[in-house]
């Protein structure tokens, strides 16, 4: 096989390096250390070719839209988050490094480009609600109803009211105020060890943010239309509602019960028995694996049987577990809620969610694409 420099994949391609990055995490090309220079990688000229010969086979216009949709090409600008080579970067930081240390604060003050978060202030009432979930959806509802628009404000101004959405989400979820960082505040309602709590940390700043994921779409969309802070967060948590999305952990959850209590193979025997796929494995953008999952995996040390069901899952669908499989996981591991998973990714992605939405908000300009009719 032939290998090539990346100046000179550039060229073929005519893309930008981010753009050759996510060619290389989705498996289109092939890459491979650099023998003379660590530092550098060298690519598989048969892919590129294969990739430039795709591109100029005469697809239009509205096929390459359709194409960018869905784990397409980049179609939009940021200096948040990116996914390179296997690894997430959040502002130039691998998360998985971040979330060794850092708190959910920290990582959001480092995606909002902020030098610290502002002090929140202190919340006021807490929703009513049987669950967290409906709690921190009617928070975000109220907020979204009644705060200023982001329009024509400026970053200090989105912080300050990022900060208090970050905390006054917390006291949702918990059904209470109280001080401290948001892992202590979710430790201390769950009763979990020092231990424990510290996992919840780390789970909390590898699901900060994820590149262009649909709720974080949502988010921005919201956002380039001006609207406040709080309904950006809201239509990235109601699209995170979706089984397709946040709530895949559930899937997992259900998985991993009933392989403990029986055996992983006759609960994947069921699953495929319903012609279900496996749930949690496997991610487009992470071909090697979900750094994020075998990060938090790592971790948490799983029990026997409980690392004996996600490795059961891996070899049966011959691909690696990913963050749903591992927030699943944790909440077995740590004997938390039903809704665990759920509140974690979302209180974790209320970060990336704000910072887009302030991103956006300093773009200036509405999202709006437009649709291919195919009616009569």
């Amino acid at each position: 096989m032939m290998w090539i420099g990346r100046s000179e994949a550039l060229e073929e391609l005519g893309v930008k390096p981010q753009t050759l990055y996510a060619y290389v995490s989705r498996g289109l090309i092939a890459s491979k250390p650099d023998a003379d220079d660590p530092r550098a990688s060298l690519y598989a000229a048969a892919d590129i070719a294969a990739l430039v010969k795709r591109r100029r086979s005469g697809r239009g216009r509205q096929a390459i839209a359709r194409a960018a949709i869905a784990w397409g090409e980049p179609v939009m600008e940021t200096a948040i988050t990116t996914v390179q080579g296997g690894k997430l970067i959040y502002r130039g930081k691998d998360a998985v490094r971040l979330a060794a240390d850092a708190t959910l604060e920290e990582a959001a003050a480092l995606l909002w480009n902020a030098r610290a978060l502002p002090p929140p202030r202190a919340v006021s009432s807490v929703p009513d609600g049987d669950s967290g979930k409906m709690r921190a959806l009617a928070y975000l509802a109220s907020h979204a109803a009644s705060d200023a628009p982001s329009f024509a404000r400026g970053a200090a101004a989105l912080a300050a009211e990022g900060s208090d959405l970050l905390a006054g989400f917390g006291a949702a979820i918990t059904g209470a105020g109280g001080r401290g960082f948001f892992h202590q505040r979710l430790g201390r309602h769950w009763g979990l060890t020092p231990g424990g709590t510290d996992l919840v940390r780390r789970a909390l700043v590898l699901v900060a943010d994820h590149e262009l994921n649909p709720s974080t779409f949502a988010a921005r969309v919201a956002a380039s239309t001006g609207a406040p802070l709080a309904a950006c967060a809201l239509a990235g948590c109601a699209t995170l509602t979706g089984p397709l999305h946040g709530e895949a952990s559930a899937r997992a959850l259900t998985y991993l019960r009933a392989a403990m209590d029986d055996d992983p193979a006759a609960a994947l025997a069921r699953i495929a028995a319903r012609g279900e796929r496996i749930p949690a494995i496997g991610h487009t953008l992470y071909p090697a694996g979900d750094p994020r999952a075998a990060a938090l995996l790592r971790w948490m040390k799983p029990a026997a049987d409980l690392k004996r069901a996600v490795r059961a899952a891996e070899e049966a669908s011959g691909e690696a577990a990913n963050i749903d499989m591992a927030l699943a996981a944790l909440s077995v591991q740590l004997s938390l809620p039903d809704d665990a998973p759920f509140l974690i990714f979302a209180s974790g992605r209320m970060a990336g969610w704000i910072a887009h939405a302030m991103e956006q908000r300093a773009s200036a300009r509405p999202i709006r694409p437009r649709a291919n009719y195919v009616g009569v």
